[in-house]
């Protein structure tokens, strides 16, 4: 149930939101920044990377299977210390499985746990943020997300370094690690303004899954999170394998990536709020699927850049707009978020083996090409995106 709050705790609790999101952007994008140095080290093909980061994968949408309960009963504030531990101990684990003791059983349950951890945290702070947004009474939730993509941008830059200095990755990840953890910690206490469930209250879980507008939004949301999440996953390695750029280089091609991703999270709150959801959809959506032609058949690394930047930018709202969607209505919000990244988080089971599939048949880079195959169809389920009223 939401609290009565005042101003001050309104923003107290947007900045806290926005400082979680901001450090589990951190830990996420840590590692996939050094997912090329895991393959080196761990001796991995393209298949057999893909089934690796299926371990995170499966990780987080185990979590969205219990997040929405979760949440609901303990409240998002204490669902965010529980899991912000959880995070920091899978990213530390995979740092060890990586460089201290290599083994792909290691590496493969650090970053299983940093997946469950991370997903716990996503639907808690994506709860709390839809408070926000509706006690401001205007659009912030891609602002929140924006914060998640600065995250990013920052373990991208990190990471970069840490290459270029080979630090161990075993000491990078442990470092990256105890700020996530300390900080979530602090940020958690501000949360104010959903509450925990009432004594016999249910959830609410179940109910919303027979609901046909949450269920649509759940299937644009997984187009839009595999769009993202190829990305993540696969874009460095593919300028490594297909440009043949460093190790470094590929971590500044995920940077640009996730700061134009950024850019766009920040500035689309106010094309949302001036045109509405459905066009400016539509519109980020035809720009990733550019994107990723561009980056794909650029033919030179530059231009290709250039593709990744489109993409980035184009992929900007989806996700935020899905979540505050799902929240649009606030009884039983935690249930309709934790439904809507169910079926999202799918995409995160399915994207990185399908890509690495592809990979070894027709190469990394030509394998990004199923994501435009993925979001042209998709734009027949924004209509979805409406608010009840204006449906």
């Amino acid at each position: 149930m939401a609290v009565t709050v005042s101003r001050d705790q309104v923003r107290s609790a947007a900045a806290g939101v926005a400082v979680t999101f901001g450090l589990n952007g951190v830990a996420v994008a840590t590692w996939f920044a050094r997912v090329p140095a895991a393959r080196d080290a761990l001796g991995l093909t393209p298949g057999a990377l893909g089934l690796l980061l299926l371990s995170m994968s499966a990780g987080a949408f185990l979590a969205m299977l219990t997040a929405g309960e979760v949440t609901h009963r303990l409240g998002p504030k204490r669902t965010v210390y529980v899991s912000a531990v959880v995070v920091s101990a899978g990213l530390a684990t995979a740092g060890v499985g990586i460089g201290a003791f290599p083994s792909v059983l290691l590496t493969g349950i650090g970053i299983f746990v940093l997946g469950y951890g991370s997903g716990t945290c996503d639907v808690a702070m994506n709860v709390e943020a839809a408070e926000v947004e509706r006690a401001l009474g205007r659009t912030v939730m891609p602002r929140f997300h924006a914060m998640w993509s600065l995250g990013t941008v920052a373990a991208a830059g990190l990471a970069s370094l840490a290459a270029w200095v080979l630090l161990p990755v075993t000491a990078h990840l442990a470092v990256v690690a105890a700020i996530v953890a300390a900080g979530t910690l602090l940020a958690a206490r501000a949360y104010k303004l959903a509450g925990e469930a009432e004594q016999g209250q249910s959830s609410g879980v179940m109910a919303a899954w027979r609901e046909p507008r949450t269920l649509l939004i759940g299937l644009l949301v997984l187009v839009l999170a595999f769009t993202e999440g190829t990305a993540n996953d696969w874009v460095a390695v593919a300028f490594i394998d297909g440009y043949q750029v460093d190790p470094a280089t590929g971590a500044i091609v995920f940077g640009v990536f996730v700061t134009t991703m950024t850019f766009g999270r920040i500035f689309g709150t106010i094309a949302l709020d001036r045109w509405g959801r459905v066009p400016v959809l539509v519109t980020t959506m035809l720009l990733a699927a550019s994107g990723v032609a561009l980056a794909v058949f650029g033919g030179s690394p530059l231009v290709a850049v250039a593709g990744v930047a489109v993409w980035g930018l184009g992929t900007a709202l989806g996700f935020p707009v899905g979540m505050s969607a799902a929240a649009d209505e606030p009884e039983r919000a935690a249930a309709r978020v934790s439904v809507v990244a169910v079926i999202g988080y799918t995409a995160f089971l399915a994207g990185p083996p399908l890509v690495g599939l592809l990979g070894d048949h027709v190469g990394v880079l030509r394998g990004l090409l199923v994501v435009p195959l993925l979001l042209l169809p998709a734009l027949a389920l924004v209509p979805a995106m409406r608010r009840p009223a204006e449906s």
